[in-house]
Order: C-alpha cells, then sequence, then structure tokens
C-alpha cells in the first residue's frame, strides 16, 4: 500500500481521453495537457465540451501572465487538447478516464460502449469516489483493464491521487496507471475498493456530523466553520465544504459509505436530504447552507440566517482583573493572554513555588517573542509585571473572572469550583476551560450557578485564536456577554455552544481520527498513506496519526470515551487498536512511542 517512491520508466500512456468534461474533467484534461499527453476530450453536450476548452485557454492564459508558461508552450498545451461529443473519438487512447456523474447507470452505460470501441490493452479508469470500482470492472467485457483513478478538486492544484485497484484489477494496468501520475507531479496512493476510500471515506463522514450538528441548531453554521478552521487549522469549514462539493454530491457518497458499513456516522443527515431535495446544493446552485452571490460563485451574501454585527447585547459586567488557577502550560498560556492585552492577572497554584515557575514560563515566551520581534523589551516586562503569583486561591478575592486550567479530572473541578465559591466576590464570572467535561457539574459545586461557564481555549494559548464559549442551561444571559466581550478584547474568536461532550471541535475532530484508526486496524491502508491523503486531499496541516501522537494517545482514547458515553452511538466506540496501544503504555510523542516511534529527547 505504500506509495511508490521510485522513479519510473517513462508511461506508455501518451493518448488519454477523458469522458465527462465537468469541473473535474476539464481540471485532469489540463494536468494531462499540460503534461505532454494527447488529451481527448469527451462530453455529449457541445456547449460544455466548448466551456472546458474555454477554461484551458483562461487558465493556460493566466499562466502566461504571471510568467509561469510561454506564448509558444501555450501554444503546445492548447493543440494537445481537442474535444468531441462521441465516445469513438477515444478509439485510440492509451486510457481512458471517466469523470461521468456519480451514477452506476450512466458510467456502466460509458464502460459498456467504450468495451466496442477501444484497444484490447487500453486502460479504463472510473474517477468516481462514491461507487464500486469492482461492480463497475464487472460488467466491463475487460474487468482486469478497469481501476478507479481518483483525482481531488481542483485537479491542477491538488497533488493527491488515489489509484483503487478491485480484485480483478491487472497489477500491471496499476503500475502504469501510477507512473502516470507520478510524472503529472501528483503523489498517489494505492487504496483497495471501498466507498469513499480514504481520505473521502473520512472527510465525509465529518462533513455528516457537522451537518447533523447545525441541524440540531447546536451551533451556528459561522460557529461551527470558524471554530474548526482555527482551532483545527483547516482551509474551509465543514459546512462551507460541502456547500462547495456539492450538498447532492455528499448525500450520494453518504449513502453509498453507509450502504457498506451500516454505521450511522455515515447515514446522511436529514438535511443534507432536504436542500437536495429542494434544489439548494450549494455553490452550483447559489444556494445550500449559505447564500451565495449567484450560480456557481464564492461569494457568500447576507440571508435571514446571518447574525447581524454590532447589534447591542444584553450589558456585561466589568472585567479589570483576572484569577488563572493552575501551573501548567495552558494555564500559563491563557495568564499570558490576558497579560499581554492589559488585564492584571494572579495566577495561584497549589504552591508559591509552582506559581513562580509558571511565571517564569512566561517570562520565557514573552523573552522568545522579544526575539523575533513581535513586541518591544517594554512591552514584555510590563505584561510580566501584570502577573502576580500566589500559592492559594484565597488571592482570587477581589478578580472579576476567576478561570481554571487545571488537570481534566471532574472531582478536582469541582473541588476547586467550591474554593472559587467561598473565595471569590459576588458577581464575579467563574470559568472552566475544560475540553470533554459538563460545564454543569462543576456549576453545581458552587451555589452560583448563573455565574458560571466554559471557555474552552486551544493550545498552545498565545496562539490559538479559537474560544468555544459553553453556556449552561443556568448560565445568565450577562455572564455569556461579557465573556464574549473579555475574548474580543484579548483577540480570540469566541463560538457559542451548548455544554455537551466535546463541545464543537472536539466532537467532530475525534471522531474522524477514531475512524482513521479503524482503517489501519482494518488493513485498508496504512499510516502514511493515511495522513499522506489528508494533507494533499483535504488540506489538514497534520495527519490523523502526527496529530494523534501529538494529542497523546490517552487523552484522545479519553475524549473518545466521553463522547461515546454522552451520544451512546456504536460508531463513536474507542477503535480497539487505540485502547491496546494506550494499555502498552505507547502514548505518542511524550513517550517516544505511539502509531510511530520518536527519537528520545
Amino acid at each position: 500500500m505504500a506509495t511508490p517512491q521510485s522513479h519510473p520508466s517513462p508511461s506508455p500512456l501518451k493518448t488519454v481521453a477523458v469522458v465527462g468534461l465537468g469541473t473535474m474533467g476539464t481540471g485532469i484534461a489540463e494536468v494531462l495537457a499540460r503534461a505532454g499527453r494527447e488529451v481527448i476530450g469527451i462530453d455529449i453536450s457541445e456547449a460544455t465540451a466548448a466551456q472546458a476548452v474555454t477554461a484551458l485557454e483562461n487558465s493556460t492564459a493566466r499562466a502566461v501572465r504571471r510568467e509561469r508558461l510561454t506564448e509558444q508552450e501555450r501554444d503546445d498545451i492548447l493543440s494537445r487538447f481537442r474535444t468531441f461529443t462521441d465516445l469513438t473519438a477515444a478509439a485510440d487512447a492509451d486510457l481512458v478516464i471517466e469523470v461521468t456523474p456519480e451514477s452506476y447507470d450512466i458510467k456502466q452505460q460509458v464502460f459498456r460502449a467504450l468495451d466496442g470501441i477501444v484497444r484490447a490493452d487500453t486502460i479504463l479508469a472510473t474517477g468516481t469516489n462514491a461507487l464500486s470500482v469492482t461492480r463497475l470492472a464487472a460488467d466491463s467485457a475487460r474487468p482486469e483493464r478497469v481501476l478507479g483513478l481518483h483525482f481531488f478538486n481542483p485537479a491542477p492544484a491538488m497533488k493527491l491521487v488515489e489509484v483503487v485497484s478491485s480484485v480483478l484489477t491487472a497489477p500491471g494496468a496499476v503500475a502504469a496507471v501510477t507512473d502516470l501520475a507520478l510524472e503529472l507531479g501528483k503523489e498517489p496512493v494505492a487504496v483497495g475498493d471501498r466507498p469513499g476510500f480514504v481520505a473521502d471515506g473520512l472527510l465525509f463522514g465529518y462533513l455528516n456530523q457537522a451537518a447533523a450538528m447545525y441541524e440540531a441548531k447546536y451551533a451556528s453554521r459561522e460557529d461551527i466553520d470558524a471554530a474548526m478552521k482555527l482551532g483545527c487549522g483547516l482551509p474551509m469549514g465543514p459546512l462551507a465544504l460541502l456547500d462547495l462539493i456539492g450538498v447532492d454530491t455528499a448525500r450520494t457518497v453518504l449513502e453509498a459509505m453507509y450502504a457498506e458499513s451500516h454505521d450511522r456516522l455515515h447515514a446522511p443527515s436529514p438535511i443534507l436530504k432536504q436542500l437536495s431535495e429542494a434544489g439548494l446544493t450549494g455553490r452550483k446552485s447559489g444556494r445550500g447552507f449559505y447564500s451565495y452571490e449567484s450560480s456557481g460563485s464564492a461569494d457568500v451574501v447576507r440571508d435571514a440566517l446571518t447574525p447581524l454585527d454590532g447589534v447591542a447585547r444584553v450589558p456585561g459586567r466589568t472585567v479589570r482583573s483576572v484569577g488563572v488557577a493552575g501551573s501548567g502550560t495552558m494555564a500559563s498560556g491563557i495568564a499570558e493572554v490576558f497579560a499581554k492585552a492589559g488585564y492584571e492577572v494572579v495566577l495561584a497554584a497549589r504552591s508559591e513555588e509552582k506559581a513562580q515557575a509558571a511565571r517564569a514560563r512566561i517570562g520565557k515566551s514573552l523573552a522568545r517573542s522579544v526575539d523575533k520581534g513581535r513586541m518591544t523589551a517594554e512591552a514584555a516586562a510590563q505584561t510580566l509585571e501584570r502577573i502576580t503569583p500566589a500559592g492559594s486561591y484565597d488571592a482570587f478575592e477581589d478578580v472579576d473572572l476567576a478561570l481554571e486550567a487545571v488537570a481534566e479530572d471532574l472531582e478536582i473541578k469541582q473541588q476547586l469550583f467550591a474554593t472559587f465559591d467561598k473565595v471569590c466576590k459576588p458577581g464575579a464570572i467563574l470559568a472552566t476551560t475544560t475540553s470533554s467535561l459538563p460545564v454543569i457539574a462543576c456549576a453545581r459545586a458552587t451555589s452560583r450557578p448563573a455565574d458560571v461557564i466554559g471557555m474552552h481555549f486551544f493550545n498552545p494559548a498565545p496562539a490559538m485564536k479559537l474560544v468555544e464559549v459553553v453556556r449552561t442551561v443556568l448560565t445568565a444571559d450577562d455572564v455569556h456577554a461579557t465573556v464574549r466581550e473579555v475574548c474580543a478584547k484579548v483577540r480570540k474568536h469566541p463560538v457559542d455552544c451548548g455544554d455537551r461532550a466535546g463541545f464543537i471541535v472536539n466532537a467532530l475532530l475525534f471522531p474522524y481520527l477514531n475512524n482513521a484508526i479503524k482503517m489501519v486496524q482494518e488493513h485498508y491502508a496504512t499510516l502514511d498513506d493515511i495522513d499522506a491523503a489528508m494533507k494533499l486531499g483535504g488540506g489538514y496541516p497534520m495527519g490523523p496519526f502526527e496529530l494523534l501522537d501529538v494529542v497523546g494517545l490517552d487523552v484522545s482514547l479519553a475524549i473518545e470515551k466521553v463522547l461515546h458515553r454522552e451520544f451512546r452511538d456504536p460508531g463513536l466506540a474507542p477503535a480497539p487498536l487505540l485502547e491496546h496501544l494506550v494499555a502498552a503504555g505507547c502514548l505518542g510523542r511524550k513517550t517516544g512511542r505511539g502509531f510511530r516511534e520518536y527519537a528520545r529527547r
């Protein structure tokens, strides 16, 4: 399954027919023509074929203006792309790639017709991302020459190509297509035949859960998308991505995945059906989860669901001083964030020594910022002066906001909130940074649950822009308003969510990570291929196994268990492989071994 690394001999696939000249087919044709291949573009619609030629003319003209191509190179590329409306034009092709709509009937018609047109040694590839390659191959007169070649959109820019073999595919056909992909400058990943393959198999489950989260009115579309972009470094939020892919396409892919897996996480969220059947399929129709300027436009326009900017919320409380409880990385990071924004900060820990050590860590962090030119030495000194270390929580008696960042243990947090209740003045806001525990359980440890709220910062707090603001059913409106105002003052982006396991980010991130582990456990794909697929095909900054090893496998398992307990969905049960690694003490980078081995520092 590993991606081939050797440089292949030149591919014998010189003439390639592309059947279906929509966005994807046109993009694939461009990649082939730029790489010196003779490209036969075929589409039943003359208008669509003409659009494909115009698209190639426009993109190569842009490349000339940017001095990435010469005029002569552009002329050569355009001369290599010819379009037709009849499949018989594929008679001389060495490879045919069909990129027709995701329908067995349409694709089978194309393959049956090609059987009577192309040479016996021609390879037939389907660009499907949802349908069974094996089923399409079985209908062909030459099943050993049929395989999947799944490019990602936009094909000229995206590096990943999934090469999909059925049990019937001849190894020579796979090798020839893999060599071609490498010559095109792509990174081929070899995978077996199952709906969604690697990248979409992981991506669409995540997109489906995001749609369900929105449908349940748990969070707004803007907050779900902002949370995943800012919390995970993704290039697009899930709902905006569904609009780009096409809500109807996503529904088709999920239907195919569910038919095979019977996993409820793949059962298309009802909202996907409602939008599809109403013709609200995303950007291509001008409206999906968002509204767009026109059909095909990427420009989002205001609609009835768009939040109003600058609308006065409930007046908030005054916050001048902040107490941060804890002495770990998260506590010191949050204290640094507040001090940089001009707040007086009391940093309290279980001992004076621990508090002083945490303040010293902040000093080093500020010094690094000075070295990198991000702040002046004077500003760094003033920031550090605003932080008062304390060895007792009694020092919180005058703070306006008390925020805990201690161990992710409910009993410890409840004891701390009981202490806050005794020590803090009336009207002080009490906040927890928990990422997975119920905020209401912390609130009930006090005599003032209306003053308690969740403020889930992301690590490292000084760098990460996101804060999940978690209201319980008892949180007062002015407490919520105050925390949102405070987030803006410390230059963080608040997203609102209710008090349920995982909030937004972890509830969407960890099932995706768990599904990646299941792929390895089932020997469907390797760690390296899955990580490569998600980085190259999904634009993720890290592959799932890189991320799991950074987060810590024990932390990941604990979050998986919390999600499974809360939602009772069998698909959320932690993958046994994750449990085995944790039991063996392989916790990721911190122990030197997780899914991969690391050199000990």
